[in-house]
C-alpha cells in the first residue's frame, strides 16, 4: 500500500498498533494523519471510533463514540484530547431534532443540540466534542477520519467543485456542498451513504473531506487515497512558470529582504498592536514568495479564503500591500502599508456591519493576522508563537488550495455571509471562551544577554513562567541554547507548523553575541525581531570580575576589558534596543540591567569591578532619561551571587575561601565550596540568607512587569541586608 502513494505520506506501521487497546489505535491513527501536513493543518479535522466499553455505574457493555475533543490537535492528540459519549444517547438526539418545526441549516435548534451532548458523556469525561460530532455519530461506520488537506479543498473551492469531484472519484466519493456543521449536514451525509453503500467518503464543499470504514486501517487508507487522487490530478495539471500568471515582480537578495524585514516588522508590530502586542512569524520560503511576487497573487488575495478552519485564524482575508521590493523604498512601504492598514480596519467593520446577526459576538480585533508583502512574503500575527505560526500554517495551507483550484479550474472564496456565520459562530465564541487566560508577560518578547548561566538563566525561566518568549543570548552560544531548550523542554514547542529559518522557532531562542562587539549585538536583536517581530524587554546580567594579580594590581587591559563588558556593553545593548523600541514607537518598554552592590561599597580587592559597576548605576539614570518615555530602564543590584555565576570559577571560590580563612578541602566538588562561600557571603547581610539567582530574577521580572510599570531610572538592591550600601 505505501509504495501507490506518492503526494501523501504513508505512517501506519503494523508493528507499532500490535497490542495497542482499540482507543490508543484511534489515537495512533489520529497522530499518524496528524504528522503528515498535506492531510490536515494545526488543530483542524477530526477522528472518531464507536468503541465498546464497559459502563462504570451497570459493569455493561456499552457502545461508546470516541472523537477528537474540540480545539484539539490530531499531531499531538493523547488519549486526554477525545471526547467521549454514550452512542445511543446522541444517536436518540435525533429524534428531539426531527419533531422541531424549525430545523434546518443555521436554525437557533441546531446550535442548541450542541449543549445536549452533556447529557450524553460517558465516564464523567470533561472533553468537550467536535461541532462535526453528527457527522461522526450518523456515518454508520465505526470509523471515521473527517481531514481539511489543501489538494481535496483546492477541488471543493473550485467554482466547478462538484463536475470535479464525479471526474476525479466517480461514485467512490459523495458530494454534499458548503453547509455549516451540524446535525442537519450529519442526516444528510447518513441519506447520502443509504442512496450511495459503496460510497467510502465524503467531499464537503469549501470544506474537506471524509473517510469511514469499520476498520481503523483501512480507513486511514481511505483517507489517503482520497487526498492521493486529488492531489495527482492537480500534478498532472500544474502550470508551473504560469502559477498565479507568472511572476509581477523579480526576487530580491536574500540579504536585501532580510535588511528590510528588519526595518519594517517591528515598526508593524507597533501600528497593529495599539490595544493589545502581538508575535510575529515570517514565512518567506520559495512558495510564499512566489504567490506576493505573482501577477495574480492581489487578486486572489482579495478573494478571501475558503476553508473555514483557514479564515478562522487568517480573518476573511489578509492585507496586501502591491508595493515594488526591487525600488527597496521602505519610507514608501510603510506609507502603503499605513494606508492599507486604514483601509483594512474600515473594511473589516464593514464587513461585520453587512454580516452581523441581532446575537453575534462583539466585533473582533479589526487588524490583520495576515500581511503579504511582495519581496518579503508574509508576515503572520498572533498573541503568541504558537498562535502566530498557526496562522502562517493556515495561510500557507489557503496559497496551496488556491495554487490548487487555479490550476484546474477558477478558485472560489466562501460566501461572505457564510464566512461570517462561521467566524462570529456561538459555538467558535464558546471555544474561544473556553482557552485559558493569558498570562502577565504574553505577547511580549524579552532578550535576556547572560542568559546562559547564574542570573540571566534564572531570568529567562522566571519571564517565561509568565508567558514572555525568550531570546536567552550569551558570549557562550551553546549554555544560551541549553537555556532555550530548557524553556521549551518546560512549555512546549507551541502548534503550527510554519515560520522560515529562525522565524519557525518555538517560545524561546539561544543566540550568541559578544558585548564588546557592537555588530554582534546587532545581529542578536535582528535575529529577536525575525524570530518574534520585536522587542518588549530587555535584561543585561552578562559581566566580568578580573581579580587584581598577587600584588593587587589591575593591568590596563583588564581594567579597559572591564569597562569595556560591564559599562560599555551595556549602553550599547541599550543603544541597539533602542532602535528597535523606536521603530515600534510603543510605550512600556523596558531596560534592566545588573549593578552591584559594590557600586556604593568600596572594599579592596575589586577596584575595576566596583568602578565599573557605579558606572553602570548611573549610566541607568542617564539612560532612563534619555528613552523616557518610550522605555523604562531600571537595575537590580544583587551582593555576591555565588551559585550558578559564571563569575564565581572553581579557582576565584577557592581563592576568596583562602582570603576569607574558610575552611574548605580541594578534593570537594566546585558546588560545595561555592556553597561555603554563599554561606560566608550571608553572614555579612542583616538576614543572613544566601542571595540566589532566583533572587534577582524575582526582581527583575517586576521590573519588567507592569507592577513596576511607573519606575524607572532606580536600581533595586537585593542583597540580604547590607548597613554599607543603604540610601542607594
Amino acid at each position: 500500500m505505501e509504495r501507490e502513494f506518492k503526494h501523501v505520506k504513508y505512517l501506519w506501521r503494523d508493528e507499532e498498533v500490535a497490542g495497542l487497546s482499540p482507543l490508543d489505535r484511534l489515537v495512533y491513527r489520529s497522530n499518524k494523519l496528524g504528522e503528515d501536513i498535506t492531510l490536515t493543518n494545526t488543530g483542524g479535522g477530526n477522528t472518531s471510533a464507536k468503541l465498546i466499553e464497559r459502563d462504570p455505574l451497570t459493569g455493561e457493555e456499552v457502545e461508546i463514540l470516541w472523537v477528537k475533543g474540540s480545539g484539539g490537535d490530531l499531531r499531538t492528540a493523547k488519549r486526554d484530547g477525545f471526547a467521549s459519549l454514550y452512542l445511543d444517547k446522541v444517536r436518540a438526539m435525533k429524534a428531539l431534532y426531527l419533531r422541531h418545526p424549525e430545523r434546518g441549516p443555521k436554525t437557533p435548534v441546531e446550535d442548541a443540540m450542541y449543549p445536549l451532548y452533556a447529557h450524553c458523556v460517558y465516564n464523567l469525561n470533561p472533553r468537550a466534542c467536535s461541532i462535526d460530532t453528527p457527522l461522526h455519530t450518523f456515518v454508520p461506520y465505526k470509523h471515521v477520519d473527517h481531514l481539511h488537506p489543501n489538494a481535496v479543498i483546492a477541488i471543493a473551492a473550485s467554482v466547478n467543485q462538484e463536475r470535479l469531484c464525479r471526474t476525479i472519484y466517480g461514485d467512490d466519493v459523495i458530494y454534499v456542498p458548503w453547509q455549516r456543521p451540524g446535525f442537519d449536514l450529519g442526516l444528510k451525509i447518513e441519506q447520502l451513504i443509504k442512496d450511495h453503500p459503496r460510497a467510502r467518503g465524503v467531499l464537503l464543499g469549501h470544506h474537506g473531506m471524509s473517510s469511514w470504514s469499520d476498520d481503523d486501517k483501512t480507513c486511514y487508507e481511505t483517507a489517503l487515497e482520497i487526498v492521493e487522487r486529488a492531489a495527482r490530478y492537480i500534478a498532472e495539471r500544474d502550470r508551473g512558470e504560469r502559477t498565479f500568471g507568472g511572476l509581477r515582480y523579480r526576487p530580491i537578495s536574500d540579504g536585501e529582504r532580510r535588511r528590510i524585514q528588519v526595518e519594517i516588522i517591528p515598526w508593524l508590530r507597533g501600528q497593529l498592536s495599539v490595544e493589545r502586542r502581538f508575535v510575529a512569524t515570517v514565512q518567506d520560503d520559495e512558495r510564499a514568495l512566489w504567490f506576493v511576487n505573482s501577477v495574480e497573487g492581489p487578486r486572489l488575495a482579495e478573494l478571501g479564503t475558503s476553508c473555514p478552519d483557514h479564515f478562522l485564524r487568517t480573518k476573511i482575508k489578509p492585507l496586501f500591500v502591491d508595493w515594488d521590493p526591487e525600488s527597496g523604498d521602505v519610507e514608501r512601504l510603510k506609507g502603503l502599508l499605513g494606508e492599507g492598514l486604514e483601509r483594512y480596519r474600515r473594511d473589516y467593520a464593514a464587513y461585520y456591519n453587512r454580516c452581523r446577526r441581532p446575537d453575534s459576538p462583539p466585533m473582533r480585533d479589526p487588524n490583520p493576522t495576515v500581511i503579504l508583502i511582495p519581496g518579503l512574503g508574509m508576515i503572520a500575527w498572533g498573541k503568541n508563537k504558537s498562535e502566530s505560526r498557526m496562522t502562517a500554517e493556515f495561510y500557507n495551507c489557503a496559497i496551496e488550495v488556491m495554487r490548487g483550484a487555479e490550476a484546474i479550474d477558477e478558485y472560489e472564496a466562501l460566501d461572505e455571509q457564510e464566512a461570517f456565520d462561521i467566524e462570529y459562530w456561538s459555538l467558535e465564541e464558546a471555544k474561544l471562551r473556553r482557552l485559558p487566560p493569558e498570562k502577565e508577560l504574553d505577547r511580549q518578547v524579552a532578550v535576556i544577554i547572560g542568559a546562559g548561566s547564574g542570573i540571566g538563566r534564572a531570568a529567562a525561566h522566571r519571564l517565561s513562567k509568565e508567558g514572555a518568549h525568550v531570546v536567552c543570548v550569551d558570549l557562550d552560544e551553546e549554555a544560551a541554547q541549553r537555556t532555550a531548550q530548557e524553556i521549551v523542554a518546560v512549555r512546549g514547542e507551541g502548534l503550527g507548523v510554519a515560520g522560515s529559518g529562525i522565524s519557525g522557532c518555538g517560545p524561546a531562542i539561544g543566540l550568541r553575541c559578544d558585548l564588546t562587539d557592537r555588530r554582534t549585538i546587532a545581529r542578536a536583536f535582528e535575529d529577536a525581531i525575525l524570530a518574534f517581530g520585536g522587542i518588549d524587554a530587555v535584561i543585561v546580567t552578562a559581566g566580568i570580575f578580573v581579580p587584581p594579580d598577587r600584588a593587587g594590581r589591575v593591568s590596563d587591559e583588564d581594567w579597559a576589558r572591564t569597562f569595556a563588558i560591564n559599562v560599555t556593553g551595556a549602553y550599547i545593548v541599550a543603544d541597539e534596543a533602542r532602535r528597535v523600541f523606536e521603530r515600534q514607537s510603543l510605550k512600556g518598554g523596558s531596560i534592566v540591567l545588573t549593578t552591584s552592590a559594590n557600586a556604593v561599597v568600596a572594599k579592596k580587592g575589586s577596584l575595576a569591578y566596583d568602578a565599573s559597576k557605579a558606572a553602570a548605576n548611573h549610566l541607568v539614570r542617564e539612560l532612563a532619561v534619555e528613552l523616557a518615555p518610550l522605555v523604562r530602564v531600571n537595575a537590580v543590584a544583587p551582593a555576591t551571587v555565588v551559585r550558578g555565576s559564571a563569575m564565581f570559577p572553581r579557582d576565584r571560590v577557592i581563592a576568596s575561601l583562602a582570603k576569607y580563612g574558610i575552611p574548605f578541602d580541594e578534593s570537594e566538588s566546585t558546588d560545595v565550596l561555592r556553597e561555603k562561600l554563599a554561606n560566608f557571603y550571608a553572614q555579612r547581610s542583616l538576614l543572613n540568607v544566601p542571595i540566589e539567582p532566583e533572587d534577582q530574577a524575582e526582581a527583575i521580572f517586576l521590573l519588567v512587569s507592569a507592577r513596576l510599570g511607573k519606575t524607572t531610572g532606580h536600581i533595586i538592591p537585593v542583597d540580604g541586608g547590607l548597613q554599607d550600601g543603604f540610601l542607594r
